[in-house]
């Protein structure tokens, strides 16, 4: 089968390399000049299946209100008169119950699960290396309440079998050494052992590489302008380089996705929410995080990827807008610094922002639409690269008529209907 993949991000090129690996002629359209380009670039490092949550949640729009008006806080909010924003947003507010969220974290937890699985997977297979870790994920609570808020989530990680740990602040020590400096800043923590970190902008372009060896084809500076639909069927994409045709089209253009599909009628609830990093050589290995850290206070991941810390957070609703705001890098700056000081040389810090793809129930859509060729690959926010190789996989699975390994029916669009 000829597949077209629209969208060379992490997402877009897991799905080409379980795709070639299955026996499709599959070619990569991209507008950039290699892969990994955009959201995958660099971002926070996580590959965190037990921190899988949805963002809409019981008590958030009180907890939002807060976070609006906080120095450093995680929300920011800048009102566009653009309907999809808003329409956006009070989808996710109607996902801000108890029932909700406990089904959208369901759902988050077992594509996580599965998606660690299949990249360990994949490593073993083809070797990559890309400044992996294997060493968990410490959520660090700086206050007793979020300690107690805590529990809900472990209820979940129970329920699906996913191994954690909560921490004193003496045990928070013992899992990240540097955190002792600080310690009286520390109430506790919750770890999860099953995490990994790695490069994600690494990955991609490696994994790229191996897709070429399998028959991949990319066609890099080429934009996709629109799909083109007759009765029930995807006829073919106008690029800048002419019209493409295939027997399947997956679009994976992460929050860029939601416009192709408006030209062609079918409304996808994605929205772009914008996140920002710093990435900083580390100054003193000592006094750096071993693996990820999440200050759960600024919603901040601290990662260490090879000799480098990369700092990544922050939520920015302000639609399709990529200018570098120079508040937000004060508030990762704080965060690391804060926590890790001397860690890292912050004045050799490289300054980054990226779109995630958000839906308002967290999970992300993948699988078919109404027309009979066209699938979905997206809306993975801020776990794309934790979720990437589930998703590919599960997407080459439904191409192939192949029944997928883990339960894919409510990552369909039609949830949404």
């Amino acid at each position: 089968m000829k597949v077209l993949v629209l969208g060379a991000g992490v997402i877009g090129v897991t799905t080409a390399y379980y795709l070639a690996r299955a026996g499709h002629e599959v070619t990569v359209i991209d507008r950039q000049s290699s892969a990994g380009l955009e959201t995958s670039f660099a971002n926070a490092g996580e590959i965190s299946p037990g921190y899988a949550s949805p963002w809409a949640g019981p008590g958030v729009p009180l907890k939002a209100f807060k976070w609006l008006t906080m120095k450093n806080g995680p929300l920011v909010i800048h009102p566009k008169a653009d309907p999809a924003m808003w329409r956006w947003m009070f989808q996710m507010l109607r996902n801000c119950n108890k029932t909700s969220y406990r089904i959208n974290k369901s759902r988050m937890v077992r594509l996580a699960e599965y998606s660690r699985d299949c990249l360990r997977a994949l490593r073993h297979d083809i070797g990559l290396a890309y400044d992996e870790r294997q060493q968990g994920t410490l959520q660090l609570f700086r206050q007793s309440k979020q300690l107690e808020n805590a529990a809900a989530d472990i209820a979940i990680l129970k329920e699906f079998g996913v191994p954690f740990e909560m921490l004193d602040p003496a045990g928070c020590v013992a899992a990240e050494p540097a955190l002792a400096l600080v310690r009286g800043k520390i109430a506790g923590g919750l770890r999860l052992p099953g995490d990994e970190t790695g490069d994600c902008y690494m990955f991609t372009q490696k994994l790229a590489g191996i897709c070429e060896s399998l028959g991949v084809r990319f066609l890099h500076n080429v934009t996709i302008e629109k799909l083109v639909v007759g009765d029930t069927k995807l006829n073919h994409v106008v690029t800048t380089s002419g019209l493409l045709s295939a027997d399947a089209v997956v679009v994976a253009c992460g929050s860029y996705s939601t416009s192709l599909m408006k030209d062609i009628g079918v409304s996808l609830p994605v929205y772009p929410v914008k996140g920002y990093s710093i990435t900083l050589p580390i100054a003193d290995p000592a006094a750096a995080p071993v693996s990820t850290v999440m200050d759960e206070t600024y919603k901040i991941a601290i990662t260490r990827l090879g000799d480098r810390i990369r700092v990544g957070g922050t939520a920015e609703l302000s639609g399709f807008n990529l200018e570098l705001n120079s508040a937000r890098r004060r508030t990762l700056e704080h965060s690391v610094s804060d926590l890790f000081p001397g860690a890292g040389d912050l004045a050799r810090s490289t300054f980054w922002t990226g779109l995630r793809p958000m839906t308002p129930d967290g999970t992300p859509v993948i699988g078919p639409t109404s027309i009979r060729n066209l699938y979905l690959n997206t809306g993975h926010g801020t776990l794309g690269w934790t979720m990437a190789c589930g998703a590919g996989r599960l997407l080459s699975d439904m191409l192939n008529g192949a029944p997928p390994e883990i339960d894919a029916t409510d990552y369909a669009l039609r949830r949404y209907l």
